[in-house]
C-alpha cells in the first residue's frame, strides 16, 4: 500500500512520546494515526467504486447499449 510509511511515522512518534514522557503529544499521534487509517480507508473505498464504474462498459441496468 502507498500509504505504509505514514503509519510507520506515526506508530514511530507515539512509541518515541510514550518513551519520552510526552503523554500528549502520544494521545495526539494515535488521534492522528486513527484518522489517518480512516481517512486512507474511505479514499480506497472511493477509488476502488470507480474502478468497477470504469468496467460497465457504458451498458445500462437493462442490458441494452444506446
Amino acid at each position: 500500500m502507498r500509504h505504509d510509511w505514514i503509519f510507520d511515522v506515526l506508530t514511530d512518534l507515539q512509541s518515541y512520546a510514550l518513551k519520552n514522557g510526552l503523554p500528549r503529544l502520544a494521545a495526539q499521534a494515535e488521534e492522528t494515526l486513527r484518522i489517518a487509517r480512516a481517512e486512507i480507508a474511505m479514499q480506497a473505498s472511493a477509488e476502488a467504486v470507480g474502478d468497477s464504474a470504469k468496467g460497465q462498459g457504458g451498458i445500462p441496468p437493462g442490458g441494452r447499449p444506446n
